[in-house]
C-alpha cells in the first residue's frame, strides 16, 4: 500500500534543549506514519532534550543532522516545533532563518507551532499573513504585521507559500492534518 506522503521530504528543525515533547514526537510519527522522510535537524548532533511545558523533562529525540549540513532545496516542507526554549534558540540562528526563509521562498510550506512562530517573524514571513500561535506571543505577531487569530489551525498561503500555524500540544492532530494534507 502506498502512503500518502511516500517521497515526500520534511525538514523538522530543533534546537538541542527546550522543544515542547508532544510538538516535536508526534509531528514526526504522524509524518513518518504518513509515509514521509523525516529529517531531524538540530544545532549539534546527538540529541534533543525535550521538555513538558517548558519544565519537565521529556525523552531524548535523535538527531539526524545538523542544520549546516542541510540544503533547503531536499525539502519538500519544513516543521517547526514549539517550546518557549527552542523557539527562542531558533529565531536567532542565522542558518535556521535562512534555511526557513528559503524553503518559504521555494513555494513550499512551512508549518509551526506554539513559540516557534516567532521563528517566523524573525525571518520576515508573518506581515500581512493570517497565522495563529501560543497566546502569550500575539501581541509580537500583532506588532509584527500579522493577523493572528485564536483557532485550532490557520493556513495561509496568501505570499507563494502555505503558512500552517497552530496553538499548542492540544491541536497537534489538526496541525499534523492540515501538513499532510498540503503534502498530499
Amino acid at each position: 500500500m502506498t502512503s500518502s506522503l511516500e517521497g515526500r521530504t520534511i525538514l523538522l528543525l530543533s534546537s538541542n534543549f527546550g522543544t515542547e515533547r508532544d510538538e516535536i514526537r508526534r509531528p514526526i510519527d504522524a509524518l513518518r506514519e504518513a509515509g514521509a522522510t523525516v529529517t531531524v535537524a538540530a544545532t549539534e548532533g546527538g540529541t534533543v532534550r525535550t521538555l513538558v511545558v517548558d519544565h519537565d523533562p521529556g525523552p531524548e529525540v535523535p538527531v539526524d543532522t545538523t542544520y549546516d549540513a542541510v540544503q533547503a532545496g531536499d525539502y519538500d516542507a519544513v516543521v517547526l516545533p514549539g517550546g518557549t526554549l527552542n523557539a527562542d534558540a531558533l529565531r536567532t540562528d542565522a542558518t535556521v532563518l535562512s534555511l526557513v526563509r528559503d524553503i518559504a521562498g521555494a513555494g513550499k510550506p512551512v508549518a509551526a507551532i506554539c513559540h516557534a512562530p516567532w521563528i517566523l517573524l524573525e525571518a520576515g514571513l508573518v506581515d500581512g499573513r493570517d497565522l495563529t500561535s501560543v497566546p502569550t506571543i500575539r501581541t509580537d505577531m500583532v506588532n509584527g504585521g500579522g493577523r493572528w487569530t485564536d483557532q485550532e489551525v490557520v493556513r495561509d498561503d496568501s505570499h507563494g507559500h502555505l503558512l500552517i500555524t497552530s496553538r499548542t500540544p492540544d491541536d497537534l492532530d489538526a496541525f499534523n492534518a492540515a501538513i499532510i494534507d498540503a503534502l498530499s
